[in-house]
């Protein structure tokens, strides 16, 4: 493509790409993001592109740069994460809007048959709830009570395509920051929209960019922390894999308003496809002359960067980030100085995560106003949230700020899978806490989850049933913090070691007297003089869970059983008289010589030998055998 030099040549490759994308007759959107990729969709679109070819019919996998008269297409694409990734791999049609769900390569002949053929829906591939079937991917339940706006254009473009961004109006944010706005209007429409950041703690983006811009050193640095290190967590990922150019947008847009010329987007290695489709765009947007020097003819200059971390947890605040950016170990320092003042490169730095960024453009399009009509005022907007766990619905989902809790797990996730009930979520990862029953009508915003103690962090929500051991779950995300820390502070380092030995013990059925007051009065100590945010919130699972569930705790240090059957230390087989018919079975079945009895008499267990194995239970032919709580 020819390099843009003016407002006009912009306006006019647009105009070329939304022709192109108007010829598509009907678009096939096979979803490219990590799960579908995982189960096989890049197969899948493999095999529709040979089909379609094999028929002769026009396909179009890339908008021409110059259309040929009025010759209609199929549009055949990989776009980003649809977001039902329980129901991947996904193919979407439209202009109908069907969805196609658990799509297998032996559907691309019906798929091309009935759907590109005669424009027939294949309605055994359609999403199926209580005997209803749903066509239409917005009327999907999981869909249904969603609203868009970062991830609005993941599954509905052509996630590798700088083309399909334009024809949607891509860069028309930039082209207003560029020609119709200051640098100062820019900073004022984004403080007045209330766009707080969503990395998990909530401060004000137009407030922090206007502090690094009034810094008199030079250079200025914007940095994008696309690290995303809590488990289950995959927001910031979908967004890069799927619509990488509204990254970058948002992120120009930062360096025009702060005077900044380079960007860095800082991305985890365990994210190659989001690696991969950042590196085509930045070389897309560099091609056309979106992005590098005289931007559109303007005299603004911005360079942007990809620097891949390692995977370490610690990576994910700030300080520690520009260090491992800088080549320099991961490791976070004393504040203040912040990183607006003193960031990367010991110079000022903006740093925001990639859905903040992803923000920026539609606020700027669209005023600051209509950011705000969206969700609560003090926290405007909506928010990406990656459920995972025992729910039937897994995936990426967004929803207005102030959506509850209970319409995000019941409405939109379906409630719990199987026969489980609802026990708790825990939100914001390891830095989070647990919320149970009594808070599931409380709205997911920054101030209303802050009351609770509790945060929404970048966005993870772990929701798990009566069958989870609360106790076990504080292990699990202790183990994390600890194994994740960074080393430099002695609370941290030694203190969540300290924690995680008595959790282990707990759950091993070793716990002792005072083990709960101790865990508590370690957790206060940490969190209170530990280094960085990260280490002062590493005790947040641990005191959430004893808070709500310290009876679970209790039953496991004092009774010496898991309430939720859970913990394979704790597990207590017994045999019921009435039910055994002394076949011998179990005893001649279990590898300690734990089980004892005659023959045609009831056998019993001794629990001090007992390995808690189960094998007794699974080799009883009558039932006799039970696990007691």
């Amino acid at each position: 493509m020819t390099r843009l030099m003016s407002r006009q040549d912009l306006q006019n490759l647009r105009s070329v790409c939304q022709k192109a994308l108007s010829l598509e007759t009907r678009k096939i959107l096979v979803c490219g993001g990590t799960g579908c990729v995982a189960g096989g969709s890049l197969e899948i679109y493999d095999r529709l592109k040979a089909l379609l070819e094999a028929r002769d019919m026009p396909v179009s996998v890339e908008l021409a740069d110059e259309p040929h008269g009025d010759i209609p297409s199929v549009g055949l694409k990989k776009s980003g994460c649809h977001g039902f990734c329980e129901m991947g791999p996904l193919v979407r049609v439209e202009p109908q809007g069907w969805l196609y769900t658990k799509v297998k390569l032996d559907d691309c002949e019906e798929i091309v048959e009935k759907t590109v053929l005669s424009g027939e829906c294949v309605e055994r591939l359609a999403y199926a709830q209580n005997g209803e079937i749903y066509r239409k991917q917005e009327e999907i339940p999981f869909y249904a009570k969603q609203q868009r706006v970062v991830l609005e254009h993941c599954g509905h473009i052509n996630a590798t395509s700088i083309k399909d961004y334009l024809a949607v109006g891509g860069y028309e944010a930039l082209e207003k920051a560029l020609f119709d706005m200051s640098a100062g209007e820019i900073l004022d429409e984004v403080s007045e929209s209330n766009l707080r950041g969503r990395g998990g703690g909530g401060f004000p983006a137009g407030r922090k960019w206007k502090s690094c811009a009034r810094q008199k050193e030079t250079p200025r640095y914007i940095v994008c922390n696309g690290d995303e290190g809590d488990p289950g967590a995959f927001m910031d990922r979908s967004v890069m894999e799927g619509d990488p150019h509204r990254l970058i947008e948002g992120m120009i847009i930062a360096g025009i308003a702060i005077g900044s010329s380079e960007g860095y987007i800082y991305v985890r290695a365990e994210y190659p496809l989001a690696v991969d489709r950042l590196r085509m765009a930045i070389a897309q947007a560099e091609e056309i002359g979106l992005l590098g020097d005289n931007i559109l003819g303007t005299g603004f200059c911005f360079h942007m960067h990809i620097n891949r971390g390692a995977g370490a947890f610690v990576c994910g605040e700030g300080s520690a980030l520009t260090a491992s950016i800088e080549g320099k170990r991961g490791m976070p320092r004393v504040k203040p100085p912040r990183t607006v003042e003193h960031g990367l490169f010991d110079k000022p730095t903006n740093l925001n995560n990639v859905e903040t960024y992803a923000n920026v453009p539609m606020i700027i399009k669209n005023g600051a106003a209509w950011y705000r009509s969206i969700g609560p005022e003090n926290s405007p907007g909506t928010k990406a949230f990656a459920l995972t766990g025992t729910i039937k619905n897994t995936g990426l989902i967004e929803v207005p700020m102030g959506t509850t809790l209970r319409e995000v797990i019941f409405d939109i996730g379906g409630g719990m899978r199987g026969d489980g009930r609802f026990k708790a979520v825990q939100i914001g990862g390891p830095s989070g806490g647990c919320l149970t029953e009594k808070e599931l009508d409380i709205p997911l915003d920054f101030d209303s989850l802050k009351k609770v103690g509790a945060m929404i962090g970048s966005g993870g929500l772990v929701v798990m049933d009566d069958k989870t051991c609360m106790v076990e779950v504080a292990r699990f995300f202790m183990n994390f913090t600890q194994n994740e820390s960074c080393g430099k502070c002695v609370p941290c380092r030694e203190g969540t070691k300290r924690m995680l030995e008595i959790l282990e013990r707990i759950v091993a059925g070793q716990g002792r007297d005072g083990d709960i007051e101790l865990l508590e009065e370690l957790a206060d100590t940490i969190s209170n003089t530990a280094l960085c945010g990260l280490g002062k919130t590493a005790p947040s699972p641990v005191i959430s869970t004893i808070k709500n569930f310290r009876s679970e705790y209790e039953a496991h240090i004092y009774e010496k059983r898991c309430p939720a059957g859970a913990c394979s230390k704790l597990r207590r087989f017994v045999i019921d008289p009435e039910k055994c018919k002394g076949c011998s079975k179990c005893a001649r079945n279990c590898p300690v010589n734990a089980i004892t009895g005659v023959v045609k008499k009831p056998f019993t267990i001794d629990q001090d030998k007992c390995i808690k194995c189960g094998a007794c239970k699974t080799n009883c032919s009558f039932d006799a055998v039970r696990e007691e709580a």
